[in-house]
């Protein structure tokens, strides 16, 4: 293989029912940071069935360049068409970084291709960053320098590891939602839009989709949320969650979790904050009831203010916050909430 034939940092922008997800931006957002040390350019890879017209809006959010594979086949998510196409892609145009969104759609898809294409693939990412590799020289070791360094969570959360993949092409991973921030569209850019089809042959391989159930849920998606009053196995109970929910109407915001509460049955998973759960970028993060295991800052860290309430005073989340406040929950919540109402009463 030949490293030095693969230019350029690829985006997975990945869309359903012709409506990009957010996690295109976030990684449009990244891969213009990645591409600037290694001064290439930024290219997103649009699959799909009459998606032209997304383009425009993959340049605004910084594509210098979209790929188009637009046919038939690939009007609804199937592993093997769209893994086909993918694949085709990096064959044909030789990416040096290739990223996905760890999304359901791109824990199957990123794997899938990585397998085709010969190469690595960390999933899970929390982190990227250029620069080299081994990060401590070793003797005897060649260090590597421009290389993808991908961070991620390991062994539980317990430990973060970074990897490379020093010797194959593309770098690949897939990038959690909500951990990168994507940029502020630039109003009228335009990208180099190619149109590329690699012929599509449906083969045993190609699942039939008989019927597509769409469920409509009335749970807020908590990355949407600009704050969040979280709660731990602190708050104490489900019923105690109340007065959180008190605190979150009075803020303008929404109720979030630990792994911990989930587990005991107390909130549904869609509302856990951390490593296995959403990771999440509120402008103000509550931080109630939650010791601040390594799991659950990763997916909360990135928050613009922290505000912690414990009874423990030695409690790890405090070392992340940016406020804390040492006391019983059950008295300084409900207090908090009544002088936000007033404060608002009175203006």
């Amino acid at each position: 293989m030949n490293l030095e034939e693969y230019k350029g940092v690829f985006v997975f922008a990945q869309q359903v029912d012709n409506e990009l997800g957010n996690i295109a931006f976030e990684l449009l957002g990244k891969a213009r940071e990645l591409a600037q040390p290694l001064n290439t350019q930024v290219t997103a890879v649009l699959v799909g069935y009459k998606v032209k017209n997304l383009a425009d809006q993959l340049a605004e959010y910084g594509a210098d360049r979209v790929i188009v594979v637009d046919d038939p086949e690939l009007e609804v998510y199937r592993t093997e068409p769209y893994a086909h196409a993918l694949a085709a892609v990096i064959n044909e145009y030789k990416p040096e970084i290739m990223l996905v969104g760890a999304t359901a759609i791109g824990r199957d898809l990123g794997p899938t291709v990585s397998a085709r294409v010969a190469t690595g693939l960390t999933a899970d990412c929390t982190k990227l960053d250029i620069g080299d590799f081994p990060l401590q020289p070793k003797e005897g070791v060649e260090t590597k320098h421009n290389q993808l360094l991908m961070t991620r969570p390991a062994f539980g959360g317990n430990t973060i590891a970074t990897i490379a993949c020093p010797n194959n092409r593309p770098q690949m991973a897939t990038v959690r939602p909500g951990v990168m921030q994507k940029i502020d569209p630039i109003s009228g850019a335009k990208a180099e839009v190619i149109e590329f089809n690699p012929g599509f042959t449906p083969n045993n391989r190609y699942v039939e989709v008989e019927e597509v159930v769409r469920k409509v849920s009335d749970v807020v998606d908590i990355q949407n949320a600009k704050i969040l009053v979280s709660g731990g196995r602190g708050v104490g109970s489900p019923e105690n969650f109340q007065i959180l929910r008190d605190l979150a109407k009075a803020v303008g915001g929404e109720v979030s979790c630990s792994r911990a509460v989930v587990d005991s049955g107390w909130m549904p998973k869609d509302m856990q904050v951390g490593q296995t759960g959403k990771t999440v970028r509120p402008q103000v993060y509550f931080a109630i009831g939650i010791s601040g295991a390594i799991q659950h800052v990763a997916g909360m860290e990135e928050s613009d203010y922290i505000i912690a309430i414990n009874k423990d005073e030695d409690a790890p989340i405090f070392d992340v916050a940016d406020y804390g406040i040492v006391g019983d929950l059950n008295k300084v919540v409900p207090k908090l909430t009544q002088m936000i109402n007033e404060a608002k009463a009175n203006k």
